[in-house]
């Protein structure tokens, strides 16, 4: 292998370093306020939660928010808000975190894996319906990689068969699907604040929803089952406390207004990468012209064909383009229902069914994507210059050259 490549001592072809999370004093001075009020949690004399809630609420243009702990507990809260009982069967994509399956186990539901679109890497809406039985009662379209998925033949499909809609917007935050904030479309809408996320406090969570029936509902769950008619030690359903704390909603109020503009420059780089990669032999970028008016790319993701590359495998590249200086990543080993926690059936709650099975479960483009194909460029790379996005292509290229020689 020639010397020019990095990774076996040449120079790099990215020669940027790309920081996360992005700050400066006034986060620092806002959170340090925080802590010299002595204020840290409940209850919330400060105020700061329900601002920042009422924020992101209208950011997304929704009319309630309700924060937690994690982008998991929001999931879970809006899986029983929204009516999934023992037994009942949810929809999902296996090219997600686990969190979107282990979350509906959690609330003794059984998750349904449906295949993703070649195109999108997002649930394929026409493989619901087949999946779709007398015990389904909800789907979870996740917005991979800030990608919207296709909203309008979910909801149609959601609306015929009487099911609920829980979006899992993890990786979606200002993202958009034909002007509407993702999120804010379905029954609810599920964000993390993880740290590697578009939006970061270090951890944390939030569920949007216009309904407010299930905006009650999952403030009580929130909330160790307390109502606002109620009086402290009055718990009226089974929640937990998954409350965030006023440091956490003050460091996300100060994040958000940082969020449009990191969002458009990811959109308009992740257009440009289109381009520049296309012309790359063996290359191909996911598609767009799916009904997003906006892409956050939480992460960029392109197909990677080997035949192309020498049969270089996939892995081999990835550590070739991360050696020149590219923040990049090989992407889930394998779906989801490949987890020993569906293999082993490990699920520890009563109510799932013994035919609960997933030993013959195959969804081939998942596979594909998870083996062969997917490579991702991580969503901080995507705030680089359009001089930075040129040199992860031109990486790619040095590596293809090399393999070819």
């Amino acid at each position: 292998m020639p010397e020019s490549l990095a990774l076996h001592g040449g120079p790099k072809a990215v020669q940027t370093t790309f920081p996360w999370p992005i700050f400066d004093e006034t986060e620092v001075q806002a959170v340090a306020d925080v802590i010299r009020s002595g204020q840290w949690g409940n209850p919330d004399c400060t105020g700061l939660v329900e601002v920042f809630e009422r924020e992101f609420a209208n950011y997304c243009g929704a009319k309630y928010a309700v924060s937690c702990v994690n982008g998991s507990v929001s999931l879970r809260l809006a899986l029983i808000a929204c009516g999934i009982t023992p037994g009942d069967e949810v929809i999902g994509p296996p090219y997600t975190f686990i969190a979107t399956a282990s979350t509906i186990i959690e609330a003794n539901a059984v998750p349904v894996f449906v295949d993703i679109d070649p195109e999108t890497y997002n649930l394929d809406p026409a493989k619901i319906e087949a999946a779709i039985t007398p015990r389904t009662k909800a789907i979870i379209p996740v917005h991979f990689a800030g990608q919207a998925c296709d909203m309008d033949a979910i909801l149609d499909i959601a609306k015929r068969h009487n099911l609920r809609v829980i979006e899992d917007a993890a990786h979606a935050h200002g993202a958009e699907y034909k002007g509407r904030k993702l999120g804010s479309i379905g029954d609810a809408g599920s964000f993390s604040f993880q740290s590697s996320k578009n939006l970061t406090s270090g951890e944390g969570g939030i569920v949007i929803t216009n309904d407010a029936d299930l905006y009650r509902k999952m403030a009580s769950l929130r909330n160790v089952g307390r109502l606002p008619e109620g009086a402290w030690y009055d718990h009226f359903l089974p929640g937990c406390n998954y409350r965030l704390t006023p440091m956490q909603a003050v460091l996300l109020s100060h994040q958000l207004k940082r969020l449009d503009e990191q969002t458009k420059l990811r959109n308009q780089n992740g257009l440009l990468l289109n381009e520049l990669l296309s012309s790359i032999e063996g290359i191909t970028p996911l598609t767009r012209g799916h009904g997003e008016t906006m892409h956050c790319h939480h992460l960029y993701i392109f197909k990677y064909d080997s035949a192309r590359f020498q049969n270089l495998p996939k892995e081999k590249f990835v550590e070739m383009l991360a050696a020149e200086g590219v923040p990049c990543f090989k992407g889930y080993p394998y779906p989801l229902y490949k987890q020993p926690l569906f293999q082993e059936k490990n699920f520890m709650c009563y109510a799932l069914p013994e035919t609960a099975s997933y030993a013959e479960v195959v969804c081939p483009v998942a596979e594909r994507a998870c083996g062969e194909e997917a490579v991702w460029i991580l969503q901080h790379a995507m705030l680089g210059t359009r001089e930075d996005m040129a040199a992860f292509a031109l990486a790619i290229r040095k590596i293809q050259n090399a393999v070819r020689i």
